[in-house]
C-alpha cells in the first residue's frame, strides 16, 4: 500500500494558508497514484507529529510543501515526524540538490522515504511560467514582457534566495521573456523598486511563496506601488511608474504545483503510473488553457 504525506507550515492566523495544500492533495487524490494521500500542518491540525499516525500505507512518501531548504525541512519536519537516526547529510545537498532520504518513523515502526522540498525542483520553473500565463490569460506570453521572481530574501538563511535565483536563471536561458529578474523583499535586490530593474513596459511578477498571505496579499502589492493600501484592492495589471505589472500571487496556488509534489514522490521510488500526465492535463483544463 503507498501513500502520500505532504507537509506543509499552515498558520493560526490565516485560514487561507492550508487552502493550497488541501487543493494540491485533492488533485492528487483524484489521479489515483497513491491509496492515501494525507496532509499535514505545523500550526495546524492535524499536526506533523501526529500525521503519521493516520498513515496506513507500508510505502510512505513525505513531500515538504517548503520553498527552500533549511531550519523546517533540516530540522522540525524530521524531528516532528520522528524520523529515527536523521542526519542533514544524508542529503548530500548545496542547498538546492535534496531529493529524498529513507528513514523509520520510530513511533509507527515504518519506513518512510523523506523528500527534499518542492521549491527547489527543476519542475518548479514550469509551475512559475504557468503561473505568469495564467495572471496574463496567454499561454504564450513573453515576447515584449518581463518576468520577476520574488521571494523573501534573508541574510540569515543564504537558501533562502538560491531557489529564487535557480528558478530565474532557468527561465533566463530559455529565452522565453525579453527579461528575468529575481527579487526580493528583504534583500537587495528590493521588489519595492521593481520598474527601476526592467525596461519591458509589461513586467509579470511571481512570488514564490507557498500560499496567499500577509507577504503576497498586504507587503509585495503594497511595496510595490499596486495600491496605497492594499484592503483598497489594485487592478491586474497595474501601472507603477510607467511599468504595466501583472501580479500573479503566490506561486504555490497554481494548480500545476501537484505535478512537483508527484515528481518528488516519483524520483523517491513512488510509482505513479499515468499520474504526472493526467495531472498536468488536469491542471490545464483548470487554468484554463
Amino acid at each position: 500500500m503507498q501513500s502520500l504525506v505532504i507537509v506543509a507550515h499552515g498558520s493560526h492566523l490565516n485560514p487561507d494558508s492550508s487552502a493550497p495544500t488541501y487543493d494540491h492533495a485533492d488533485t492528487i487524490r483524484a489521479v489515483g497514484a497513491f491509496d492515501e494521500v494525507r496532509t499535514g500542518f505545523w500550526k495546524e491540525e492535524p499536526h506533523l507529529r501526529e500525521v503519521l499516525r493516520t498513515v496506513e500505507g507500508d510505502e510512505i512518501y513525505v513531500v515538504p510543501l517548503f520553498v527552500s531548504e533549511g531550519y523546517f525541512t533540516e530540522e522540525v519536519i524530521p524531528r516532528e515526524l520522528r524520523l529515527a537516526g536523521w542526519d542533514v547529510a544524508e542529503w548530500d545537498s548545496d542547498g538546492l540538490s535534496a531529493d529524498q532520504a529513507t528513514l523509520v518513523a520510530e513511533d509507527i515502526g515504518r519506513a518512510v522515504h523523506y523528500c527534499g522540498p518542492v521549491g527547489t525542483h527543476a519542475a518548479m520553473t514550469d509551475v512559475i511560467v504557468r503561473r505568469a500565463e495564467s495572471v496574463t490569460d496567454d499561454p504564450d506570453v513573453g515576447e515584449g514582457f518581463g518576468l520577476a521572481v520574488v521571494g523573501h530574501g534573508t541574510e540569515r538563511n543564504e537558501n533562502s534566495a538560491k531557489a529564487i535565483e535557480y528558478h530565474a536563471d532557468r527561465i533566463r536561458d530559455r529565452g522565453r521573456f525579453d527579461e528575468v529578474r529575481a527579487l526580493y523583499m528583504d534583500e537587495d535586490p528590493e521588489v519595492d523598486d521593481l520598474p527601476d530593474y526592467f525596461e519591458s513596459d509589461d513586467v509579470v511578477l511571481v512570488p514564490l511563496f507557498i500560499a496567499d498571505g500577509y507577504h503576497t496579499q498586504e507587503d509585495i502589492p503594497e511595496d510595490v506601488g499596486l495600491c496605497a493600501d492594499h484592503t483598497e484592492g489594485y487592478d491586474v495589471p497595474a501601472v507603477v511608474d510607467g511599468t504595466r505589472v501583472w501580479y500573479a500571487g503566490a506561486v504555490g496556488t497554481e494548480p500545476l504545483m501537484a505535478d512537483v509534489i508527484l515528481e518528488r514522490a516519483g524520483e523517491a521510488g513512488a510509482d505513479l503510473g499515468g499520474a504526472l500526465e493526467d495531472v498536468r492535463e488536469t491542471t490545464r483544463v483548470a487554468t484554463g488553457d
